[in-house]
């Protein structure tokens, strides 16, 4: 049989709730239900919370002016004592909320009780997640704007670089590379819209809401969100103290966030090989071999590429966090922090350190416009010449089609085929089909909106800079008011 572990008693009778209970609690029981190891990092959060919610309670006349600055004043104490690490937090008060709450009773003895008049944990610490997020996203939108300006920066250094553009990661079309840039311009800037919705649905004051039927005392909530600089207050108190649908929201975007990156991590990990070659990666952020000298792995890059898989669990961890608890609160909630905590620190570090990453990286134009060239990636454009000329699409794409073939057995690229060749082919193609098909041609020729041209790209740079500043595309109306 296995052995029976010793239970060691732990002290309750500074527990908040100790009224109730007559047997102590088990230490093991303690250490298992804390989360002070966690949600320490919110104790700014907190004070910030207890301080508006301190001075509502004053404006009510729930509190004497004199216990209000009091309490107050304890507060900004303690966040200082927490700072500096001369206040150590423990797990037999569970939390920060009790952490902080304990160390203002021994300040302040009762008068420091009455901080928690007219609020509960519940609401508490949905509070505390919203002020942590909104100031976290906030830093995560510094970051994506950063990077946006990095890409526009770089697309303006590569107009005139040529580069495959791929499907099936088989050469298909030759296009721009500042083409190919800014389509990650576009994608991260869906992020940035993703997170401003989201701050609008982060931005709502669950204080008041009590542990879940609101309180019979006249509080203000309006007040505190005003202090706060929330956007509005709860509406159900029900609601507010049991959603988390902010939280996971907040980890999806941080998954897609992840997900543009890993994706580019990705092609840039490909595009660094000696087979493709197409760029250098700067030092800084790569590592070697322990064992072949040569080696100069892309290590940064894979590991974005591996944290993905672990924001992609933190958004599976909390939607099966949340998918069976019944209304309100719930202990398992307390779960939610650390995938939240893990999916906004990784989105927001990965971002830093691939906007300096792309900021760095070399792109080697040769080596890009060699592999166009080898490539046959003027079929479709060899196609299209012919439709012009009057072929049907299909008979075109067969035509095409047989005049790689024919350059295959000689060796040659299309545009090296003479006149006698391509009249064998169709007797539409005329002289000037050596011209049509060079890669610049081809390329400028897709001027069709969003499409790779000289010309398309300058527009839409311009255009990029005044989405990146307003957030709207230009024209739009509410770019016009901004």
């Amino acid at each position: 049989m296995m052995g029976t572990k010793k239970k060691v008693l732990a002290d309750r009778s500074n527990k908040a709730w100790s009224g109730r209970f007559s047997d102590p609690t088990f230490r093991d029981v303690e250490t298992f239900t804390e989360s002070i190891s966690v949600d320490k990092r919110l104790y700014t959060h907190d004070i910030m919370g207890s301080i508006a919610h301190c001075r509502m309670l004053a404006r009510q006349r729930i509190l004497t002016v004199k216990e209000a600055r009091q309490i107050e004043q304890a507060l900004r104490e303690i966040e200082k004592e927490i700072r500096e690490g001369r206040l150590t937090l423990s797990v037999q008060f569970e939390d920060i909320h009790m952490n902080i709450e304990h160390r203002l009773m021994e300040k302040l003895g009762k008068t420091g009780g009455k901080l928690h008049t007219a609020r509960s944990r519940n609401d508490q610490v949905s509070l505390d997640t919203r002020l942590y997020l909104i100031e976290e996203l906030g830093r995560i939108r510094e970051s994506l704007t950063g990077i946006l300006e990095v890409i526009l920066d770089r697309a303006i250094e590569s107009l005139d670089i040529l580069v495959p553009g791929y499907t099936h990661l088989q050469r298909a079309q030759p296009v721009r590379l500042a083409h190919h840039l800014l389509a990650y311009f576009e994608m991260f800037l869906r992020d940035r819209e993703r997170l401003v919705q989201l701050l609008e649905r982060v931005s709502v004051m669950p204080l008041g809401a009590g542990a879940l039927a609101g309180t019979s005392f006249s509080i203000d909530p309006s007040y505190v969100a005003t202090n706060l600089r929330f956007s509005r207050v709860f509406a159900n108190s029900m609601d507010a103290v049991s959603d988390r649908d902010f939280v996971i929201e907040c980890s999806f975007v941080a998954s897609l966030i992840m997900m543009h990156l890993s994706r580019w991590a990705e092609e840039l990990i490909i595009w660094a090989t000696e087979e493709f070659g197409f760029v250098e990666l700067p030092d800084s952020y790569c590592t070697g071999s322990s064992m072949m000298p040569q080696k100069k792995n892309p290590d940064v890059l894979e590991l974005i590429r591996g944290k993905t898989a672990r924001v992609y669990g933190d958004v599976m961890a909390l939607l099966s966090l949340m998918k069976a608890l019944p209304l309100t609160y719930n202990r398992d909630m307390q779960e939610d922090k650390e995938p939240l905590f893990h999916a906004v620190d990784t989105a927001r570090d990965s971002l830093e350190i691939f906007q300096m990453i792309i900021r760095a990286v070399r792109f080697h134009s040769d080596r890009m416009r060699e592999s166009i060239e080898r490539g046959f990636l003027n079929a479709t454009d060899l196609a299209d010449y012919l439709v012009r000329k009057g072929v049907p699409f299909r008979d075109a794409h067969g035509i095409a089609g047989k005049a790689v073939a024919a350059c295959l057995d000689k060796g040659k690229r299309l545009e090296e085929l003479s006149m006698d060749e391509w009249r064998k082919l169709s007797s539409k193609i005329g002289p000037d089909i050596t011209t049509v098909l060079q890669p610049e041609t081809l390329i400028d020729a897709r001027t069709s909106p969003g499409g790779t041209s000289r010309k398309n790209i300058l527009r839409e740079i311009q255009r990029a800079r005044v989405r990146l500043r307003t957030g709207r595309p230009p024209g739009s109306r509410d770019s016009k008011k901004a």
